[in-house]
């Protein structure tokens, strides 16, 4: 430790403390582990003691810095752990993008705070058409305001949807609102729709009457979020079990009704991503006793789709495995030959079980599996 400059008495003090047989320098170096004995021998206590209880209480800077440390790499594992990032892989970037903006207001708890709200919106997503606020204060007990446009969780959400979605961050609130209805929130009943093909619900609930009288024969219906929503009477099948099969290109289920007609078997068409009509009708489905069996693109796009479905519903992959795609191709001598998948923003992290370098190929395949 450096002091000075010391006048005399200082000089003369400092001797007396260390046991010197002269002067020290106006400008001296003093060991600390030379100046902790001299203190402890003349006082039976130690520096930190004195000088605590001359001037206060005294930080320890260096482990106050280790235990931020410490604290911001447990925050970012938990996020990246996450079950709502795990089920969505493409979260995985926007879990990446959130560490690289480090904490908010310098603090690990605050910004804690922030992502576990965001993730209890990304985890209630699609929304139920309601308004904004209206869907705020039912996922974040009461906070009506908590999602307005321009508050950092509007914007930490927003971020992770534009993730998702793989599409460009909204630059107005026109765009942002967009965005939010992409997500199903503040959709209204009926601009929302789902189709499905080959449906025979029994009952005499619109829904059923709907979906029934299209089936019979052999066309596709367009349901609306009301229908979903007040369906009325309504009962899957006789059966114990029953399949249904997710697609999300309309093309299969038009030549899938071209191909078997009235014996169409049950099949939703999420129309790519996903709205809140689709899911909801997906989970009403499930909790009537269907298995959802899904299969999509295998391109980014594609498996991202998948991985949002699987997470917001009970459906389960329908030969979306790489064997099942390797196999598929080599049956079929016109189809695309493997190669690199899409390029998408960042890292796409698959699910282990379809990891693969592949390309898109004949959605009729679906048509041959069936």
């Amino acid at each position: 430790m450096r002091l000075g400059p010391l006048d005399d008495t200082q000089r003369e003090a400092l001797a007396d403390l260390l046991g010197l047989d002269r002067l020290p320098d106006a400008r001296p170096s003093v060991p600390l582990t030379r100046l902790e004995e001299a203190v402890t021998e003349l006082s039976g206590r130690t520096v930190r003691e004195i000088v605590s209880e001359l001037v206060g209480p005294l930080g320890d800077r260096a482990g106050e810095r280790r235990r931020q440390r410490d604290e911001r790499a447990e925050l970012w594992t938990w996020l990246a752990r996450h079950e709502t990032v795990r089920a969505q892989p493409a979260l995985s970037d926007w879990a990446a993008t959130c560490r690289a903006a480090g904490v908010v207001a310098g603090s690990a708890e605050h910004t804690r705070t922030l992502l576990t709200d965001a993730l209890k919106v990304l985890a209630a997503l699609p929304g139920q058409a309601e308004p904004l606020p209206v869907f705020a204060a039912r996922v974040l007990s009461g906070r009506a305001h908590a999602l307005d446009d321009g508050t950092p969780l509007s914007a930490l959400v927003l971020r992770a949807l534009v993730t998702v979605y793989d599409t460009v961050p909204p630059q107005s609130a026109a765009e942002r609102r967009a965005l939010w209805t992409r997500a199903g929130v503040a959709d209204d009943e009926l601009s929302a729709t789902v189709l499905v093909g080959g449906l025979r619900p029994v009952g005499d609930g619109l829904l059923a009457r709907v979906a029934t009288a299209c089936t019979e024969v052999g066309q596709a219906t367009s349901l609306t979020l009301a229908h979903v929503r007040y369906p009325g009477e309504f009962i899957l099948s006789e059966a114990p079990e029953s399949v249904v099969h997710v697609v999300e290109n309309p093309s299969i289920l038009a030549l899938a009704l071209r191909r078997f007609g009235p014996c169409c078997p049950p099949l939703v068409c999420t129309s790519g991503w996903p709205n809140s009509a689709a899911i909801q009708l997906l989970r009403m489905l499930a909790d009537h006793g269907a298995a959802l069996r899904y299969h999509g693109d295998f391109d980014g796009e594609g498996i991202r789709i998948a991985a949002y479905v699987l997470d917001k519903t009970s459906a389960r992959p329908w030969r979306m495995t790489a064997a099942d795609y390797r196999a598929a191709v080599a049956s079929s001598p016109h189809g695309p030959q493997p190669g690199a998948s899409p390029r998408h923003r960042g890292t796409l992290s698959w699910p282990r079980s379809w990891r693969s370098t592949i390309r898109p190929w004949s959605r009729n395949w679906w048509l041959k599996c069936c």
